[in-house]
């Protein structure tokens, strides 16, 4: 699911305004995601307050807003597999933003995959050869901040007691409902003429239903059901069944396979520099996720074997899974 969002994203671009496509599938994958939010507010007796508003209005500016609209317009110029590849090294500035905000210590297998991550996204810019400058600083300014919401989730959600998927489902809820402000503000004719006028045409009198029709049906239903909801939905569920790291898997795999699925649906030829890059990174993936798992053995086997203590390492270890989902995909 994740793997297809940039293709399925540069689908509907011709048909679909950036932001009005931002706005529409954030609110359908919210929509999706609220069945499994209300539920799990319902089983730890929580109810949402201002200050929880607070916080996803924070969550959903910097992520929808800010960060998924920077990652659409990349989308809109230029290929869905360089897209893909450089939107997918956010764990990358996530770990560096955990280190200068919340002065978290970089492991070492985390430390040598920024190091190695970087490498590969030197490799795939070819700073020495830029074809697309304007994609490639979308792309990467569109991770960057992903990176930084991910850090302002986890802190959120520890600070207000409230799981990754709660977190996630109303972010998206509240980014969309900031978008609807934006479109709206956008059409007002002094906004609207200035945005043309400064060659921002895109954010001139966004709009908000038009091409919403049957003969859009099922890409809008892919988009918004399948890819942004279906996928979190999906990882969060598999993330009942198993590990964190186990789960993550599903983000290291999504560098290799995203081109693969743009080389055969869009046609997009890889470049060799793109195709190094792309293994550079995935080696990067392979040794943060080889970390975790040592990382996870050791807490686990450092662990007093008793009643009371395993009692408490479940509490702690199911809060932590719930407060840390989005962050922990990226570590």
């Amino acid at each position: 699911m994740f793997s297809s969002m940039e293709i399925a994203l540069k689908m509907a671009g011709s048909a679909f305004n950036p932001i009005q496509l931002n706005l529409i599938r954030f609110f359908i994958g919210g929509v999706v995601l609220l069945p499994f939010a209300l539920n799990a507010l319902k089983q730890t007796g929580r109810k949402l307050v201002g200050a929880d508003w607070r916080l996803f209005a924070v969550t959903g500016l910097v992520c929808v807003i800010i960060s998924m609209s920077l990652y659409q317009l990349a989308i809109t110029v230029d290929q869905a597999s360089t897209v893909a590849v450089l939107f997918s090294c956010n764990p990358v500035f996530a770990l560096i933003f955990s280190y200068l905000i919340l002065h978290e210590r970089m492991g070492r297998s985390n430390l040598i995959s920024v190091v190695i991550s970087v490498i590969g996204l030197l490799i795939i810019v070819n700073p020495a050869h830029l074809t697309n400058g304007l994609g490639l600083v979308l792309a990467i300014s569109s991770a960057i901040t992903f990176g930084l919401y991910s850090i302002v989730s986890r802190y959120g959600s520890v600070k207000r007691g409230l799981n990754g998927l709660t977190m996630t489902c109303f972010t998206f809820f509240a980014g969309a409902a900031e978008l609807l402000v934006i479109a709206w503000i956008s059409k007002i004719p002094a906004v609207a003429n200035g945005l043309t006028a400064v060659g921002m045409r895109q954010f001139a009198a966004i709009p908000i239903l038009t091409n919403i029709s049957m003969q859009y049906f099922w890409l809008l239903f892919f988009i918004g059901v399948c890819v942004t909801g279906g996928g979190f939905a999906f990882y969060f569920l598999a993330m009942e069944q198993t590990d964190v790291s186990t789960a993550s898997l599903v983000f290291f795999i999504k560098p290799g396979l995203a081109p693969i699925l743009a080389a055969l649906i869009l046609q997009e030829k890889i470049l060799p520099t793109t195709i190094i890059g792309i293994i550079v990174i995935l080696i990067g993936s392979v040794v943060t996720f080889v970390g975790n798992r040592f990382r996870e053995r050791g807490n686990a086997m450092g662990a007093e074997v008793t009643p009371e203590a395993e009692t408490k390492a479940a509490v702690h270890e199911k809060m932590a899974t719930h407060s840390n989902a989005i962050s922990e995909q990226e570590d």
